[in-house]
């Protein structure tokens, strides 16, 4: 079966100008980001482009997604990103949409008039409120950021900017009461939001595992039963969404692999970097975009299957056998179930039983 990659992280700054503690880049079992260029090169940001550009031809690919990452991408500085969208936009014949995944800290209206003017969605990282943000996403001094996040957001959701606000991105902590932390996310009206769950396997359990069942079904309670809707939540939708027998579109939620590639700054093409998480230089392929085609990391790219011990589970649809950082465990591999099993199979029958109640009074059936 042929693959076919649709989705490119482009790392174009590898060091941040946040210290936040859970960081799997910075903080976990994967260091190699110590002895890459701090951004990536001019060069190495057009073989990317070429690259991109050759697989979008070879398949004929319709559209593809580029997201532009770091460390904090906007430290490249708005030149070079604008160079490498336009140079993008040509070698894909303009087939290429844009994303950016920032802390915030730079998100100026001057920036922000630079992303529109080149057509850049922009993903903002917030924990929540700020008590909660601020116990984690901190400068190097240990001062907190949700204050000048806060303010980047409030210029972000003006109606200028709606075009290009991608949305919310926010990392579970269990010591934030979920419905609060919902509602803190909901202020800035984002058209999405994406919970995270803390990176983690088996060798090292993320904190509190088991209990983020009940923090996810708070928050999906409180997002089901608005009388108006009020955000997308990704987790939830795509969970609803192969429940109703369609297919996710998020890695981690159903059965359908997601294509996807990372190129680091020094021009390495590697898989997700969630990876990181789980042993130093899990995600490397050995390839470098100055001598392989998207196409050979494709081929690496088994897609992904599930966990021998998934293959009995009701709910294993909808699961997918979660992020394959969560199956970790040194000595044995990715052949586990995710570490946020439980956590998973209660939220899915939640909302799957949430869904028969509703359907069942709609039809009148039982």
């Amino acid at each position: 079966m042929e693959q076919v990659l649709r989705q490119f992280v482009v790392k174009i700054h590898s060091r941040c100008n946040l210290a936040c503690d859970y960081c799997y880049v910075y903080e976990m079992a994967d260091q190699r980001w110590r002895s890459r260029p701090v951004r990536m090169p001019a060069e190495i940001l057009e073989q990317t482009s070429f690259r991109i550009g050759e697989h979008v031809r070879a398949h004929g690919l319709p559209t593809v997604d580029v997201v532009l990452h770091g460390g904090e991408p906007l430290l490249a500085g708005v030149p070079a990103i604008r160079r490498f969208v336009d140079s993008v936009r040509v070698s894909t014949g303009g087939v290429a949409r844009f994303s950016l995944q920032t802390n915030g800290l730079l998100l100026s209206e001057e920036v922000l008039e630079a992303l529109a003017d080149v057509d850049v969605r922009v993903g903002v990282s917030i924990d929540g409120a700020a008590a909660d943000h601020d116990r984690h996403r901190v400068h190097r001094s240990g001062a907190g950021s949700h204050a000048a996040v806060a303010r980047a957001l409030e210029t972000l959701a003006q109606s200028r900017f709606r075009s290009i606000y991608g949305g919310l991105l926010c990392t579970i902590d269990l010591a934030g009461d979920p419905v609060e932390t919902y509602e803190a996310l909901i202020s800035f009206t984002p058209p999405v939001i994406d919970f995270l769950l803390p990176h983690g396997n088996w060798s090292a359990p993320p904190p509190g595992v088991g209990a983020y069942a009940d923090w996810l079904i708070a928050v999906f309670d409180r997002w089901y039963q608005a009388p108006v809707p009020e955000t997308s939540v990704r987790m939830f939708s795509e969970i609803v969404n192969v429940l109703l027998g369609g297919r996710s579109a998020v890695e981690g939620i159903g059965s359908s692999p997601t294509m996807m590639v990372v190129v680091e700054t020094d021009g390495a093409i590697e898989g997700p970097d969630q990876l990181a998480s789980a042993f130093h230089g899990a995600a490397v392929t050995g390839l470098h975009v100055s001598d392989a085609s998207f196409d050979e990391a494709a081929r690496l790219l088994v897609p992904d299957v599930l966990p021998l011990p998934c293959s009995d589970c009701e709910v294993r649809a909808v699961c997918g056998g979660g992020l394959p950082a969560h199956r970790y465990c040194a000595g044995s591999g990715f052949e586990h179930r995710t570490v946020y099993c439980a956590d998973m199979f209660r939220l899915i029958q939640h909302v799957r039983q949430r869904l028969h109640a509703d359907i069942a009074a709609l039809t009148g059936k039982s």
